[in-house]
Parts: structure tokens; sequence; C-alpha cells
């Protein structure tokens, strides 16, 4: 059995600290919630009862509720959250009936849970038939720049690395776990959100102020040390510097939208059922010699 990637229990504590200290400027949580956001607007559809996953200071379960598609809203996390629906638990085990929810928000949690397929399965049970999933976090290439950093410098100064920063969904790969859940109509699509700092130790600092460093299980048994640290921030600010010196850094924001299958849904045709050939289909376009 492969063991789980990701150390749960650190992750429950970071979620504590993160609720008694918040942070000041969560810029990515809100670049993902605001699309989220929209992408909810855009479709044209009431939604009596909403569920909201993970990382919560009430903010995204608010706004969704405010919407006026949306009736009642129930936000889930594993520290109590704000709000008159919050209910604690691991949004890794879902504690909700089938069809319980006509849809399923998630920002920023996604990307921690250890069995993402059997999640997305929970996701799509809670939802009524051609419910909507919507989720978004961070995939791709995200801090490509800080992981190339910071490999660098420990193979040059110690022969050897850990990782250090966490593994990232590739969007095609996003897709597929859709389609292996069971959703019908998938799309995985990717924002670019490009950030820049005086320093690379001020986005170490905004990584682990929104508790968006590595908890990888077993990361971490080697300190890093300061020394590769300094030589990680210098291959940085060489390689991935602006011409006012400060330096880059990037995130791919993966979204996920995807619907509880339903009778109604549009489905493809079956290989072969077409009636007419596609040299028929083309024959009349002017120019075009099609052999068939």
């Amino acid at each position: 059995m492969t063991p789980a990637p990701y150390d749960r229990r650190r992750l429950r504590a970071r979620s504590v600290r993160l609720a008694a200290r918040p942070c000041a400027d969560p810029f990515l949580r809100r670049a993902i919630e605001e699309s989220l956001l929209e992408r909810i607007g855009m479709v044209r559809r009431a939604f009596p009862r909403v569920l909201v996953l993970g990382r919560q200071d009430g903010a995204l379960a608010g706004a969704v509720a405010g919407l006026p598609e949306v009736g009642e809203v129930v936000a889930l996390d594993v520290v109590p959250g704000k709000g008159p629906l919050a209910v604690v638990g691991d949004e890794a085990l879902l504690p909700f009936r089938e069809g319980a929810f006509d849809a399923v928000v998630s920002a920023l949690s996604l990307h921690w849970v250890n069995d993402l397929v059997g999640l997305l399965v929970q996701a799509r049970r809670c939802l009524v038939p051609d419910g909507l999933l919507l989720a978004g976090f961070p995939g791709g290439d995200s801090l490509k720049e800080l992981r190339y950093a910071l490999t660098q410098a420990e193979l040059e100064i110690r022969g050897g690395m850990e990782p250090r920063v966490m593994p990232m969904i590739d969007v095609r790969d996003a897709g597929g776990l859709l389609q292996r859940a069971g959703f019908a109509l998938p799309v995985a699509d990717v924002e670019r959100l490009p950030v820049r700092y005086a320093s690379p130790l001020g986005l170490l600092a905004d990584l682990r102020a929104m508790g968006e460093t590595n908890h990888l299980r077993g990361s971490g048994r080697t300190a890093l040390r300061r020394d590769v640290l300094a030589r990680a921030v210098e291959i940085y600010a060489n390689d991935f510097s602006d011409p006012d010196g400060r330096v880059r850094a990037g995130f791919d924001l993966v979204y996920l939208t995807a619907w509880a299958p339903a009778p109604s849904q549009p489905k493809p045709l079956r290989p072969g059922s077409g009636q007419v050939s596609m040299a028929e289909a083309v024959a009349g376009w002017p120019g075009k010699k099609v052999s068939g």
C-alpha cells in the first residue's frame, strides 16, 4: 500500500495556527476565491444548498451566500469556522448524505488531499444530479523558480536534496481525475498569477504566513541549512530577477469544473453512429477534393 504523501496532522496544526493568526494578505486564496465567485455567477441556475470546503475565514462562504442564485451555504473545515452553518470536519472525509447539495465549491484545499480521486467521488455523491463542482488550487508550474533555486543550492552544498516545495498537479492530470471520479462534462483550466518581491525571502515569508509551505510526510527530516538557504537566495536572484532588481514568482491556478451525471445532460455520439461520411460532408466545399 502506497503511504499517504501528506501529513494530515501537520496540516491540521497549520489550520489551527492560521485560525488563531490569520495571514494579513492571503493574496493566493483571494485570487482563487474571486475567480470561483465569477465562475459561479456565470452559471444561470439556482443553487438552493451549497457546500464550501476548507480553509475558512468566512470570506468565501459569506460571498457565496451573498450571490442571488444561492440559498443555504454549509462551510466545512478542520477548525471551527465563521457563520451559522460552519461544520468541523476533515474535507478528506465528507460527512454528508448523498444528494445533499446543489453545488460543492473548494478554494485552496484540494492540493493537500492524499486521495484526491476518493474525495472527488465523495463530492460527486454529495451532489444532486446535474449538481456543480467548482474548485481552485495551485498546480502546474507554480513556484518552479523556488523549486529550482532550492534544489540547485542543496545539490551544490550537500550533494543531495529533499523535496522543499510541494508537488503540483498538472492541469491535464486534473481533468483525468474528474473523469475517474465519475463526473460528467469535466473541464480543467489554468490562470497564471505572477507576483514579484524585493527578495526571495519575502516569497518564503508569504508562503509560511498563508500555510502553503511543504507538508509532505517525512519532509523536513533534514533542516534547511543557513548556507543552503543563502545560496538558494543567490541563485534565485541571479536567475529570476527583473531589471529593477525585484524577483519573479508565478502560480498556476488550476480550476476544476464538472457536473454530477444526470440523464438530461448532453452525451457524445457513439463512434460510428454518424449517417454522413466526412467525404460527403465536405464534397460541396469550394476547392476541396476529398477521397472517401
